[in-house]
């Protein structure tokens, strides 16, 4: 799923409200990172523990930093990162890649892992100027940030404590049209999301606008009492390891495979569009 969630464990972390410097070795490395892509005139939006701090004031040490890009910018990417000897690999085309140096590395990161959200150029017009590691950067929007936690939600990893966080951290003071925008068709998993706040901050049920919750309850209960049979199977957009079976014993449809095949297929437009040189 959407940031390197998936691919660096918090059990690898640690977690606290008390700010903790970073570490001299990760400071440079950071750093150096930075630099190079400022310098290669690269967008970027930082995520991971440096937005998760902006937001929440929540500290959390871990050995990677996470950087959303257009999927289209990621090969000059990690062109600039071996020029300057990082290890790089494309693990996931449709949204994932890695540069390596020592116990460090760098996610590059370009939507969620089911396609369902993908980053484009607002979300780096969206971002705000910050300075991380000493270097001038951008940071990824707090409403960005929060969507690209909401399909975390896979067995060995869930981030709705981080949503939680995220809305309370910033007393829902979010522009959450730009919210809805992102989730879309998918919007029940926003609900459920929000429901789970509610749940957890039962006092500060405020923070979430009084018409969005009317919205989307609203729409649940429309689906609810009008049920419809022809509703596609969803369960491969949350987790296609443990909904294997419905598709692969049951035949129910694999809509994630639909979803990661029009994105690559909308990559590949793009590269051939821009040509080879660019």
């Amino acid at each position: 799923m959407s940031d390197s969630a998936l691919n660096s464990p918090l059990s690898s972390s640690l977690t606290s409200a008390v700010a903790t410097p970073l570490p001299p070795e990760a400071q440079g490395l950071y750093r150096e990172v930075l630099v190079a892509l400022n310098e290669g005139g690269i967008p970027y939006a930082v995520a991971g523990a440096f937005a998760l701090q902006k937001y929440t004031g929540i500290c959390r040490v871990t050995k990677d930093l996470d950087l959303f890009m257009k999927a289209e910018d990621i090969p000059r990417a990690i062109e600039r990162l071996r020029s300057h000897g990082f290890e790089c690999e494309v693990t996931d085309p449709v949204w994932l890649a890695k540069a390596f140096r020592g116990e460090y590395f760098v996610d590059f990161i370009s939507g969620m892992s089911n396609a369902v959200i993908v980053v484009d150029e607002s979300w780096m017009q969206r971002a705000l100027k910050t300075t991380i590691a000493g270097v001038p950067s951008q940071i990824i929007a707090a409403e960005d940030l929060l969507a690209s936690k909401l399909f975390v939600i896979r067995r060995e990893r869930f981030d709705g404590a981080d949503i939680a966080h995220i809305i309370h951290g910033t007393k829902g003071r979010l522009d959450w049209t730009r919210v809805l925008d992102h989730v879309g068709e998918h919007w029940e998993i926003l609900l459920w999301a929000l429901i789970l706040f509610r749940y957890v901050y039962p006092a500060h049920t405020d923070y979430v606008p009084h018409e969005l919750w009317q919205d989307l309850l609203s729409r649940y209960m429309h689906l609810v009492q009008h049920p419809d049979p022809k509703a596609p199977f969803r369960g491969s957009l949350v987790d296609d390891n443990m909904f294997s079976i419905d598709m692969k014993d049951w035949g129910m449809e694999n809509l994630e495979s639909g979803y990661r095949e029009r994105q690559l297929k909308k990559q590949e437009s793009i590269r051939t569009s821009r040509g080879p040189t660019q």
